[in-house]
């Protein structure tokens, strides 16, 4: 049975991996883990131990059996970001994921103290964006146009005619 939960562990990790990219020591650690996770559920199904549904494994994350981050900040990390609610790990907590545990960005970073401007996303994937924005030009076209509004504001109130009291 351990040759065939190699073959598992080995077939997960090959569709994580090719799905986004990761390192060698990203897949050997992935492996590894699978593996374990694999076999220590394989033997609780033997000794009987394993929840009856998805809900009591549910219920056993909420009641802190999921290993959480020593602060909700920890859990940006570079490669990847946890979710605090359940636990699972990936690139970006989209609105769809926040939306399963019935939670909107904002009310996430409300509940676990994050800054309103921080990215629900790892801190790669933030570095990758800001690069390809400032590639485009976007921090000085962002500049230009607030500019140009200021000064459309201010022709506007000195066009205007005075108010009357």
């Amino acid at each position: 049975m351990a040759r065939m939960l190699l073959e598992i562990s080995a077939s997960i990790v090959k569709a994580q991996a090719s799905v986004g990219r990761m390192s060698v020591e990203e897949i050997e650690r992935t492996l590894l883990k699978t593996f374990l996770a694999l076999q220590h559920m394989q033997n609780a199904e033997q000794q009987g131990a394993l929840p009856a549904s998805a809900h009591e494994s549910d219920t056993a994350a909420s009641r802190g059996k999921v290993l959480r981050p020593a602060t909700p900040k920890d859990s940006i990390r570079e490669n990847r970001i946890m979710c605090l609610e359940c636990g699972i790990e990936m690139k970006q907590l989209t609105r769809k994921h926040l939306g399963t545990h019935g939670l909107t960005q904002r009310g996430y970073k409300k509940k676990w103290g994050l800054p309103m401007r921080t990215a629900l996303s790892a801190k790669s994937l933030s570095r990758a964006r800001r690069r390809a924005a400032q590639k485009r030009g976007l921090p000085e076209n962002l500049v230009k146009s607030l500019q140009d509004r200021k000064r459309k504001a201010a022709e506007a109130t000195a066009l205007s005619p005075p108010a009357r009291a």
